[in-house]
């Protein structure tokens, strides 16, 4: 049961971690912003159909990316964004975030399926996410990859 209550702490804390655009304070700059309180998960594929795991979720999570012992946070598995030689981890896929011409990028979608944007370095794509938190993972993906619980620990503690 204490486990439990880790994990649910962890998730709210993630989950407050980074900010998207919105309706909330302002900061000395003029710009508001609202905290990310909601799940997204990222899906592949030409028609993003394909499940690629939670985008914030806590480590201990086995379908989030951050998890490397889960199938998402894997850097072998053949359907994580870590794996540079697969489908939707490699720089040279289309369905790769990390390709920054790719023709069909990865999406994130909340648990409901409304869109968030298109996971990608490119930051011409027309609807690309705008999250802090994609900015961080497009600028470090390749030393991210190398060691996912590490990483975790510098982006949300």
């Amino acid at each position: 049961m204490k486990t439990r209550y880790v994990i649910i702490i962890a998730s709210l804390l993630i989950c407050s971690a980074f900010t998207i655009p919105g309706s909330h304070p302002s900061d000395e700059s003029g710009m508001t912003e609202q905290r990310l309180y909601t799940e997204l998960y990222i899906w592949g594929g030409e028609d993003q159909d394909v499940y690629l795991g939670k985008l914030n979720g806590s480590k201990y999570d086995s379908e989030s990316i951050w998890n490397k012992y889960g199938k998402y946070g894997n850097k072998y598995n053949s359907n994580s964004i870590w794996n540079e030689y697969g489908k939707y981890g490699g720089e040279y896929s289309q369905y790769s975030p990390f390709n920054k011409y790719a023709s069909h990028p990865p999406v994130l979608r909340d648990r409901n399926g409304k869109f968030y944007g298109y996971f990608t370095v490119s930051r011409y794509k027309a609807k690309r996410a705008d999250y802090d938190i994609i900015d961080f993972i497009c600028g470090n993906y390749e030393s991210i990859r190398e060691d996912v619980d590490e990483w975790y620990e510098k982006v949300f503690d």
